[in-house]
């Protein structure tokens, strides 16, 4: 670009320059209308303080698993909800001083949009849980119900934390509490059927196991000694009967009576007894308990005899042996009934005693398995009721207020300065755009270069056009009364943004200067 362009585009820049002030005036009049038209906007914050557990967690933990920074936010979702935000705007009357009430769906959106939270997390040197700041602030026309409305904001999230952790710590060890109750009726049940089942099946029970197949052997020993003994007596009685019917008396062999033989019998038994059970055997006592009897008698009847003739008591004696052996054989025949008896007893509680086994294994596999969950229920009972101490003394991770919120001092908003600025260089823009439009459309041959485009020989020469003297006077004249006009619009910003004029005094200047440029 040579210098005929710059001086080219210079020109046009200061033969346009009214409409170039012109616009930017305009932009920026608008801009300075709405900065001073919108309502000023105050906002209050306050800081909420969030620090880590008080008391370590490998002494004592807290029943309530959810973290005090989490908690905040699902709080920050909870008040944040249609029923509460509508409470709050009724509660402090935010929208009663308008002629008419909004909406519901009106008030909860704008409710919604001037709360803010921000959250500062300050670490942990140790890394672990470490401290935060939450931030609630309210935007509002008053800097007062702002501030009022912030530390509302801070004393419900504080009230629902507090609330909501010694609620789920009550619940938790209600919870518990009633685990134990559940845990105990069971067990009490099963305890209460374990022992039915024992005095049901007393005879079936594993322990007497061992005793009652002791007890099936020694019978079943008994039952051959007793087999053995009738077979004896069986055989005796014969040869007794069969030796007194040929010679009609007994034999030499035979002249003891049968409680004597029956008492050599018994203690050659009691020998071979000895020699295979101890003292304290069943057997053992029986023998001797029958032939401290049989003594007994023996002894009576030697008292209480008589001396008859000798066939007389041949007879007699003879008669005695065989009413002997017959009470003997009796009484074998019912010893074995009763043994035999109680072996097939023994024999079938012994049969019975596997599936005994079952169903008692069963009962007491059930009741250590509560007794286990019972144990344990306890043990988190008591964590539970220390949990509950806890956070009802605010130690399981403590939320308080650090900083209440105040009326602020000067309005968050809106910036008229920055609306100001932003109008004066949109203008501009605009300006220099309608310009740029304007030379685009113009066909006016204005420069040497453009008539040797348009002839397409290069001129010899070019004479400039040179204007009369008013034809300079009206230019200068509206590009003076632009920029005068220009400075009356600064003067009246200046005027109302940096001296707080009232804005008729400000117009009332502002009216003056126009009168005097026109």
């Amino acid at each position: 670009m040579n210098d005929a362009d710059v001086r080219f585009y210079t020109s046009i820049l200061l033969r346009r320059s009214p409409y170039l002030l012109a616009i930017t005036a305009a932009a920026l009049a608008i801009a300075v209308t709405v900065a001073l038209v919108l309502p000023p906007v105050y906002r209050a914050s306050a800081r909420i303080l969030v620090e880590a557990p008080q008391i370590p967690t490998d002494l004592a933990r807290s029943t309530v698993p959810i973290q005090a920074v989490q908690q905040l936010q699902i709080i920050r979702q909870e008040i944040t909800t249609r029923e509460d935000l509508l409470a709050l705007a009724d509660k402090l009357g935010i929208y009663a001083q308008g002629k008419e009430r909004p909406t519901d769906e009106d008030i909860v959106d704008d409710m919604r949009s001037r709360i803010a939270f921000e959250e500062d997390d300050l670490g942990a040197p140790d890394g672990g849980l470490g401290t935060s700041v939450f931030s609630v602030a309210f935007a509002a026309a008053e800097p007062g119900l702002a501030a009022k409305v912030a530390n509302e904001l801070v004393d419900l999230i504080l009230f629902k934390q507090q609330q909501q952790r010694t609620d789920r710590a009550a619940d938790t060890l209600q919870f518990f509490n009633q685990e134990v109750g559940r845990l105990g009726s069971d067990l009490n049940r099963i305890e209460a059927e374990i022992l039915r089942f024992k005095n049901q099946n007393a005879d079936t029970l594993p322990e007497s196991l061992d005793f009652r197949r002791n007890q099936q052997t020694s019978q079943q020993e008994r039952l051959i000694s007793l087999e053995r003994e009738e077979t004896d007596l069986l055989g005796k009685r014969s040869n007794l009967a069969e030796s007194y019917a040929l010679t009609g008396q007994l034999s030499d062999g035979e002249a003891a009576t049968p409680e004597q033989q029956m008492l050599l019998q018994l203690n050659r038994a009691l020998a071979d007894q000895l020699a295979v059970f101890s003292e304290a055997s069943p057997n053992i006592v029986a023998l001797r308990t029958r032939i401290a009897s049989l003594q007994e008698r023996l002894r009576v009847r030697q008292a209480q005899e008589v001396h008859p003739s000798s066939k007389k008591k041949g007879h007699s004696t003879f008669d005695l042996q065989l009413s002997y052996i017959d009470e003997r054989l009796q009484a074998i025949a019912r010893e074995k009934a009763t043994i035999t008896e109680s072996i097939g007893a023994l024999t079938k509680s012994i049969t019975a005693t596997p599936a005994s086994e079952t169903a008692l294994n069963s009962l007491e596999r059930n009741r250590a398995n509560l007794q286990t969950q019972y144990n344990a229920a306890i043990a988190r009972r008591a964590e539970a009721l220390m949990g509950q101490q806890i956070e009802k003394r605010s130690d399981g991770g403590r939320v308080s207020v650090l900083e209440r919120a105040t009326p602020p001092n000067s309005p968050e908003s809106p910036k008229r300065r920055r609306i100001a600025v932003m109008g004066a260089v949109g203008g501009m823009g605009v300006a220099v755009a309608f310009v740029t439009l304007l030379e685009f459309f113009n066909g006016t041959i204005r420069r040497p270069v453009e008539l040797a485009r348009l002839l397409g020989h290069k001129p010899i020469a070019t004479i400039p056009y040179i204007p009369k003297p008013e034809e300079y006077r009206f230019p200068i004249r509206r590009t003076l009364a632009a920029v005068l006009s220009a400075t009356a619009v600064a003067a009246f910003l200046i005027a109302v943004q940096f001296f707080h004029l009232p804005l008729s005094t400000a117009a009332e200047k502002a009216y003056r200067w126009l009168t005097i440029l026109g």
